[in-house]
């Protein structure tokens, strides 16, 4: 007999409340994420300025807030005067990051009318290059954006079209700074003296903006929580939050480890959030740093560092690149990376979707062709749809299963938030288990919930069945059954491998 998996919910015990920016996503100069995906001129859906409608239709129904841009480790080599004023004067450049061609025809006043395009809720979020610039670059850049008038920098903006400012408050002080890889890499001290020098100017001219330090890239780094500490020791009293980035992938076929990813996702934040504590505690300082996770998804790594040796690239024009075409099994794993985020909205106030169209995206599209929905596209939509409010407090008591990245874990993953106003409550919970459906109660306590407004489900026979230009809607959430609310317990059949959405009114 299958043991049930439990929870209690009681609005008395949260987390913290929801910021809207948990669902924001990012935009990069990389491979077909800018050109072929949100710019084609010449695409019987773009619009006067070059932008695809058809995909802004898909991000306004995936329901992003702030969108990081430029890069990514693109903007350690970025010159941002490259991508203002008129398209057909701007520089062609070699971008080291991608070894790719920037044409720079899409640049920051651009950005900044598709964000505008998207709607009030999409929020810029600008990274400046801290890899081969610096301070003074930086503070150009803030002036030129969001410096009303009467300057020369400001007066450029106005010049080249842009009367009012582009009033961006969040600013990302370079991109993993502690990789290697990235241009311009730096060792802690390094950094951190450059991001406390260029964080003190910025609010020099504006003390209202808000700034996310380079965090370590990767949990998995040499140097991780070292960096945080030695980063946050310069900085602490003068950023907002410090980043955290990870992506997840199926390991030679390990699929109950790749089920678990969020153990190690949830993990890495308490980690970061130690950290962060810690050198507050150090400061004698009553300032709690925020995180910003914002690179997550799932992403192929060694099959992209695979394709990259076998089609050595000779400095091309938007590349097809990190182009993941994600399954089934993708999309819970997903879910449950969309879980951790929202189990820890007290402290994570950012999180970024890594990216937004063609690259490891939810949303893909094909030149001068059609743009669809991936399968990671619908726990996106639906979590931003409905998590807003406050996160309660979830302790499941499932059944455990076995794993060889991240030892024994539950089958059951789960987190509801409830809506402050309607007082509706929405249970997201993932049955990792690849066989077998997982029973579901849920107690509630203290709530005036009488009914189910629904209970959607992303699961397939075929857990590697996907979404592709031949079949765009393979997949899609479908409805449970049997689910009921009766005398204030929540019973439903969580299918095998299945993100479910369940909505309490």
């Amino acid at each position: 007999m299958t043991r049930t998996a439990r929870f209690t919910l009681d609005p008395a015990f949260t987390v913290g409340d929801v910021d809207p920016r948990l669902f924001g996503s990012f935009v990069e100069h990389l491979g077909r994420c800018v050109y072929d995906g949100i710019y084609e001129p010449g695409h019987p859906a773009a619009d006067e300025a070059g932008l695809r409608t058809d995909v802004l239709e898909l991000i306004r129904e995936l329901g992003v807030t702030a969108i990081r841009y430029p890069g990514g480790n693109f903007v350690s080599g970025y010159r941002w005067e490259d991508g203002v004023g008129p398209a057909g004067d701007r520089p062609r450049r070699l971008d080291l990051a991608w070894r790719s061609t920037e044409s720079n025809r899409f640049g920051l006043s651009e950005y900044i009318a598709f964000c505008k395009k998207i709607g009030p809720q999409a929020e810029p979020m600008m990274a400046v290059n801290l890899g081969t610039r610096g301070v003074q670059e930086a503070i150009e850049l803030q002036e030129y954006a969001n410096h009303p008038a009467g300057t020369e920098l400001s007066e450029r903006r106005i010049a080249h079209g842009d009367k009012d400012p582009f009033g961006i408050k969040l600013w990302c002080l370079g991109n993993e700074m502690d990789g290697p890889w990235q241009t311009g890499h730096k060792t802690a001290e390094e950094y951190g003296r450059v991001a406390a020098e260029t964080a003190r100017a910025m609010r020099q001219i504006d003390p209202s903006v808000e700034l996310v330090a380079c965090g370590s890239s990767s949990r998995s780094m040499p140097t991780f929580a070292e960096w945080e500490a030695t980063v946050l020791a310069e900085t602490y009293d003068l950023v907002d939050y410090v980043s955290l980035h990870a992506y997840y992938e199926e390991h030679g076929g390990d699929r109950d480890s790749f089920l678990a990813s969020a153990v190690d996702m949830e993990s890495f934040i308490e980690d970061v959030v130690a950290t962060c504590d810690h050198v507050g505690a150090r400061l004698k300082s009553t300032k709690k740093i925020n995180l910003s996770f914002d690179e997550w998804n799932v992403w192929y790594m060694a099959r992209s560092r695979q394709e990259a040796q076998a089609n050595p690239l000779d400095w091309p024009e938007a590349p097809r690149l990190l182009e993941d075409n994600y399954s089934v099994t993708d999309a819970v794993v997903f879910g449950t990376l969309l879980i951790a985020l929202l189990r820890h909205a007290d402290r994570v106030a950012v999180a970024c979707l890594a990216q937004l169209v063609n690259v490891i995206a939810p949303i893909m599209t094909e030149p001068g062709g059609p743009a669809w929905r991936q399968t990671t596209f619908f726990p996106f939509a639906q979590a931003a749809r409905y998590a807003k409010g406050q996160v309660l407090d979830v302790r499941v008591d499932s059944p455990r299963y076995g794993t060889a990245r991240h030892g024994e874990t539950d089958l059951l993953h789960a987190t509801a938030v409830r809506d402050p106003g309607t007082g509706a409550v929405t249970v997201f919970a993932v049955n990792r288990g690849q066989h077998g459906v997982l029973p579901l109660e849920v107690a509630l306590h203290g709530f005036e919930l009488t009914e189910i407004a629904g209970h959607q489900v992303l699961a397939d026979a075929d857990p590697d069945a996907r979404n592709t230009l031949a079949e765009p809607a393979r997949v899609a959430p479908h409805p449970a059954e049997g689910t009921t609310l009766d005398a204030g317990v929540l019973r439903a059949a969580l299918e095998p491998m299945s993100w479910n959405v369940i909505r309490l009114g």
